[in-house]
């Protein structure tokens, strides 16, 4: 066992166009760090699957259904599977999140 420096993992592409990086996938969960830059948003969607988002830096807006958070460094979101959300960066540094799909959709 080795620590994981999301630094070291490739960004993969998605539809939302923002900087991704899978971090842990297997089959009973799966961490995305996303690294939002200011004034970016993350298109409203829903995932079949619970998603708790904790925010590593930064501050921005979590969407959850009709709900809008304002989240700091340190603090854990969550939304309910099958529920929209989006996070959008509305602070002046980058929003880095990461995203916690249980189980793996």
């Amino acid at each position: 066992m080795k620590p994981i420096d999301p630094k070291d993992i490739k960004p993969f592409e998605n539809k939302h166009g923002i900087d991704a990086r899978k971090v842990y996938s297997k089959e009973d969960a799966e961490i995305i760090q996303m690294n939002l830059t200011p004034g970016q948003t993350l298109i409203k969607h829903v995932t079949p699957v619970d998603v708790i988002f904790y925010v590593v830096e930064g501050s921005g807006q979590v969407l959850i259904g009709d709900e809008t958070i304002d989240a700091q460094k340190g603090q854990f979101v969550e939304s309910p599977k099958n529920i929209i959300h989006s996070l959008s960066n509305t602070g002046t540094e980058n929003f880095v999140v990461l995203v916690i799909k249980t189980p793996k959709p």
